[in-house]
């Protein structure tokens, strides 16, 4: 982090807050169809079409292997700047743009899950709230890799698994 302070988009996925660097985020954009691509890993959505450019959605829920939306749920897309294009993270709400002091930004805490640990730069407290900072290419790296082939999807059934052990600031 460098600077005095910096600026994070915010959003929710499964009630967890998010951010990510303002200046990565191109727009958001309301629920789009979704073109799907056969044989993708299950992370990747579809295919949408923003004003002509083709553009892949990444499911961070998938992802992050937090349960799935429910039907009459749409998620929103959060486009992003990448090394390889305009990326769609498929995210729950869009929340406002928030400043961060330098010094409120901390490493992610042992607390976090593995899964969840390896996309984020680290983490911010804020008011009653942990916000998780997301690096945007690990997240596309680790998003659109083997692991998350259509064979592994965990079943849409099982409990939710928090993001933060318990006790921790959410």
């Amino acid at each position: 982090m460098e600077g005095a302070a910096h600026q994070f988009c915010t959003f929710t996925l499964a009630g967890h807050l998010f951010g990510i660097d303002v200046r990565e985020v191109q727009e958001v954009v309301v629920p789009q169809a979704l073109a799907r691509v056969p044989l993708a890993p299950r992370t990747v959505r579809g295919l949408i079409n923003l004003r002509g450019q083709i553009v892949i959605a990444i499911d961070l829920r998938a992802c992050l292997s937090l349960p799935e939306r429910s039907a009459d749920e749409l998620p929103i897309n959060l486009v992003v700047r990448s090394d390889h294009g305009a990326i769609s993270f498929l995210i729950d709400e869009i929340g406002d743009v928030v400043e961060v002091d330098r010094r409120q930004f901390e490493a992610t805490p042992d607390t976090v899950r593995s899964a969840v640990k390896r996309v984020l730069r680290g983490v911010c407290k804020l008011e009653g709230r942990l916000l998780l900072v997301l690096d945007k290419e690990q997240a596309l790296a680790s998003c659109t890799s083997a692991d998350h082939s259509r064979g592994a999807r965990p079943d849409a059934r099982e409990p939710a698994v928090p993001l933060v052990a318990a006790g921790e600031p959410r």
